[in-house]
Formats: C-alpha cells, sequence, structure tokens
C-alpha cells in the first residue's frame, strides 16, 4: 500500500470508529510501525483534516448538534474523576482542559470523555504515568470545553459542580 492509499485508509478508519483509535492500533492494522502512523496524521492534519490526539488515541473532529459551553472549575487532583463523572452523567462530551499559564499562556489538553468508562481509561492512564493534571499548573483552576445536548444538561452539571464545590466561581 503506498502513503496515499494508507492515509486514506486511515482516514475511513477514523470515520467508521466511535472513539479514539491508537497509533499503535492503527500501525497493526495497517502492517506500518507507530512512527509512520504519527507522520500519516501530521500530514493529513497538515492539509486540513481535522483530527485531534487524545491521551487514548486520534478521534475525526464531527460536527454535532448541541451547545458548547465553557465551566471553570477549581479541585485538587484527588477530585478529578468525580468533576468529569458529573459532567459524563449529564450526557455532556468534556472536550478539554485549558489552564492559564504565566509563561506559555493558554495550554489545552484534549480530552474527548463522554461515558463513565471513557472517565476510567482516562484516571487509569493518569494513574499509570504518574503525570500530575495541568491544573496543578494554577492551583487547581481550569477550564472545561463540555459539548451538551442542550441548556438543562448544562445547568444539572453547574448544580452539581456547585454543590460539590468544584465550581468556581467569583470569589469577591
Amino acid at each position: 500500500m503506498n502513503a496515499d492509499s494508507r492515509r486514506k485508509e486511515i482516514l475511513q478508519l477514523l470515520e467508521r470508529q466511535s472513539g479514539p483509535l491508537s497509533a499503535g492500533r492503527l500501525a497493526g492494522r495497517l502492517g506500518v510501525s507507530r512512527q509512520i502512523i504519527v507522520g500519516d496524521i501530521a500530514l493529513l492534519r497538515a492539509s486540513g483534516t481535522d483530527i485531534t490526539a487524545t491521551p487514548r488515541g486520534y478521534i475525526l473532529t464531527r460536527k454535532s448538534e448541541g451547545i458548547i459551553y465553557k465551566i471553570p472549575c477549581r479541585h485538587g487532583a484527588e477530585d478529578m474523576c468525580r468533576e468529569l463523572q458529573i459532567m459524563v452523567d449529564n450526557g455532556c462530551l468534556v472536550r478539554d482542559v485549558i489552564v492559564e499559564h504565566p509563561v506559555y499562556g493558554q495550554l489545552t489538553g484534549p480530552l474527548d470523555i463522554a461515558t463513565r468508562h471513557d472517565v476510567e481509561e482516562f484516571m487509569h492512564k493518569v494513574r499509570q504515568s504518574d503525570a500530575a493534571p495541568l491544573s496543578d499548573l494554577t492551583g487547581g483552576i481550569h477550564l472545561h470545553t463540555v459539548f451538551c445536548p442542550d441548556a438543562s444538561a448544562y445547568e444539572r452539571i453547574i448544580k452539581a459542580l456547585r454543590e460539590e464545590g468544584f465550581l468556581y466561581e467569583d470569589q469577591d
């Protein structure tokens, strides 16, 4: 298979996949190295294809119905799982986490977490890597971009986050 055919196949695999697809799985499926896949993804992105790299693999960004919100939160790493569960339990997709770094400006980490299973996989990866969450850079303050099916889902999230003490609100 030549490089153009392989990149077309990568796109088709991503289009058919309902969740993230790792470079390792793509490499195994296409009979090439993981590094070849990483290069192919870079070229696809450079040509304008909207592919996001999440902690669990690549996804093709799809347009869908709903409302996008930014939610300010503040909590320690020990509450990350509960925060994400609140969001997915209310039918929302957690697109990313954003922090404001004093040197680098806005740092965004793609998440694309939609289910409790996704939360569990993400938390497992966090524990395995022993890496600190981005929010550790900002004393726990961060934003999440969430995709909600409707305003009532967003309102339920805000209420639950406030009740848990995770919602970052005006500190007058």
